[in-house]
């Protein structure tokens, strides 16, 4: 099978750095490209990510010399499409900026896989996690219909930290009980703020309630997550009514969420939860894709648990760890969840989400 070449803008980050890593001996994708900003331009990828290495595998030795090129110059990037089919876009600035560049690569044909959360609340830009919305793929022709671009499009990645919580939720949805009421808090890893990240003068031995911006998006993006296309756009969900607050707590990677859930008319019991989580699959032909945990969530019995130190690289980072399920006083049920949130939150959940566009035929 002949790799696709794809590419990484922001790749000297610390979410570029894990889609490096974690392309390296991909089946599917051949990590060709490398770009970031102007400063990093012109060298080896490897001396420009010296000293500031966040993955736990060794940087791949072949592209540590790929050249970093300026991400800003997307003529450069045409010219070597050969090298840079699609874009994973992990680049660290500003909302609009990034918008702008995105677009940039869209409209000179070049897919954009993007993390950032620029578009996520444009109505023709799908929000996508597999095992829950693969069908806001097919919103990519009206999009690039409406944006008159040919073969470019773009598609985001949710804010990492509702990863944790939003698959068991579907799942729920998915078996015939809706959630209709959720109240969420977060315990979200320092890693999430990128590096060098949260002052150690501020995190160690504290805990931080207040993360930019974080509340806002994790409350309305799972209603653009749970919507339907209506005429070429994504019309939000009503449905669930949710309330989040977040806090960034000192542990390294892995977010952790403590939900209270209330059902409509049609509440399964604790075991019936069980079964339902233990048996969901929904990502179609899962099985197929490289990075697709074969069961996206576990339930841990143990009642401290789970534990970001020992259960957030479930799966090779990719699977949701669930516990502590039991009834509420005040709802119907409660339970904690964790996810990796570079990996499944990020770079991971990313790459999972160009395999299902390469399967559905969107990307080649």
């Amino acid at each position: 099978m002949t790799k696709i070449p794809v590419g990484i803008l922001g790749a000297t980050g610390m979410v570029g750095q894990h889609y490096a890593a974690l392309l390296r001996d991909h089946p599917w994708f051949d990590l060709s490209f490398v770009a970031a900003s102007a400063r990093s331009a012109g060298q080896r990828y490897a001396d420009a990510v010296a000293g500031r290495w966040q993955p736990s595998t060794d940087l791949d030795a072949r592209v540590g010399e790929l050249v970093v090129e300026d991400a800003y110059d997307v003529g450069r990037a045409i010219k070597q499409r050969k090298k840079c089919a699609f874009v994973f876009s992990a680049v660290e600035m500003g909302l609009e900026e990034t918008a702008t560049l995105e677009c940039a690569y869209a409209e000179a044909g070049i897919p954009v896989i993007s993390n950032s959360s620029a578009h996520r609340f444009a109505s023709d830009v799908p929000v996508l996690i597999p095992e829950i919305n693969p069908r806001h793929a097919t919103i990519i022709p009206a999009q690039q219909k409406a944006r008159k671009w040919d073969k470019g499009f773009i598609v985001t990645k949710p804010n990492c930290s509702i990863q944790s919580y939003l698959i068991p939720i579907c799942a729920l949805a998915q078996a015939g009980f809706p959630v209709e009421r959720i109240i969420v808090t977060t315990m979200q890893a320092v890693s999430g703020a990128g590096h060098p990240g949260v002052s150690s003068l501020d995190i160690i031995g504290n805990v931080i309630p207040y993360i930019d911006g974080e509340e806002e998006k994790s409350e309305k993006e799972p209603l653009k997550i749970f919507g339907s296309i209506v005429n070429g756009k994504i019309v939000d969900a009503k449905n669930p009514n949710i309330s989040v607050t977040c806090n960034r707590v000192p542990v390294v990677d892995g977010h952790m969420a403590c939900v209270n859930m209330e059902f409509g008319k049609k509440k399964p019991s604790i075991d019936i939860i069980k079964e339902i989580w233990a048996s969901f699959k929904a990502l179609p032909q899962a099985e197929n894709f490289p990075s697709a945990p074969a069961r996206p969530i576990v339930y841990v019995e143990d009642a401290n648990r789970p534990q970001p130190r020992k259960d957030r690289d479930k799966g090779k980072g990719m699977i949701i760890t669930v516990g502590r399920l039991r009834p509420c006083n005040l709802l119907d049920a409660r339970f904690t969840a964790l996810s990796h949130n570079i990996i499944r939150g990020a770079a991971g959940g990313g790459i999972l989400s160009a395999e299902m566009l390469k399967h559905l035929g969107y990307i080649s």
